[in-house]
Formats: C-alpha cells, structure tokens, sequence
C-alpha cells in the first residue's frame, strides 16, 4: 500500500476511539500509526505476533471470536480481508455494536452488506451497525 493511500486509510480509521484488528499478520503499521494518534487499537492473529508498542495484541480467531476481545470497540477492522472472513467479521462486528472497516485483496468483492468509500485510491467497505444512526463515523 503507497504511503499517501496508507494516510488516508489511517485518517478514515482515526475517526473512531477504540479498534480492533482482526489478521494483523505481518503488517503492523496502520495499528501503529493509530496508537500514535492516540487511538486504543487491539490487534488480533490466530497466531503470535509482536505488534508495536502502544497496541495489545489479543491471540484469537475471529471465526470462533473470545467476545472480551472485542467488548466496548467502535470500530473493528481488517486490512486485505479474505472473503472466508467477511462474515465472521461482520458478526462479531455487529454482536459488539461496533462498525466493521475492511479492504480486500484485488477484485474480491465484499459477500456481507456494505457501502463503498473511496479511501486513497483504495476502496474501503464499510459495513454499518444495525441500529439506526449507530455508524458513529459519521
């Protein structure tokens, strides 16, 4: 991801206070450059990983999620998320009353409920809570 598109993506995440990011893999710099803002980020794999300091890294697995993790968060989100996790990620968003933010890898097209934001050049799905007036990004 360029520089200026990784701004862009921070920014738009920056708009919420605590967050959640599922797969944090090898690639902790957007949960870096939140917890440089100022922002709660937890960061989850189903493996170890080491993250940045300023961020918690929680081991879990979204698709058999330990709901503590994911308790009083705004915002979970995912960076290239695979299609077998939109819909874990959309339910344990939506269990937790929290907005989910993700990008995919190429063409992939989102398989949950979505709206389309132009972040960067990227494209960033966002998949709003339930309740009425709940995407409190807006």
């Amino acid at each position: 991801m360029s520089d200026a598109r990784h701004e862009a993506l921070v920014t738009r995440l920056a708009a919420f206070d605590t967050l959640v990011e599922v797969g944090i893999g090898e690639r902790p710099g957007t949960a870096a450059a939140l917890a440089a803002r100022g922002r709660t980020v937890t960061a989850t794999d189903i493996r170890n990983r080491t993250v940045p300091a300023g961020v918690t890294f929680v081991q879990d697995d979204v698709t058999d999620p330990d709901p503590a993790v994911y308790a009083d968060t705004e915002a979970v989100y995912a960076r290239n998320l695979p299609p077998e996790l939109h819909r874990p990620a959309f339910d344990v968003a939506r269990a937790h009353d929290a907005t989910l933010l993700f990008t995919t890898l190429g063409g992939e097209q989102p398989i949950v409920p979505v709206r389309r934001e132009t972040v960067g050049q990227a494209t960033l799905y966002v998949a709003a809570r339930d309740r009425p007036g709940a995407d409190r990004s807006d």
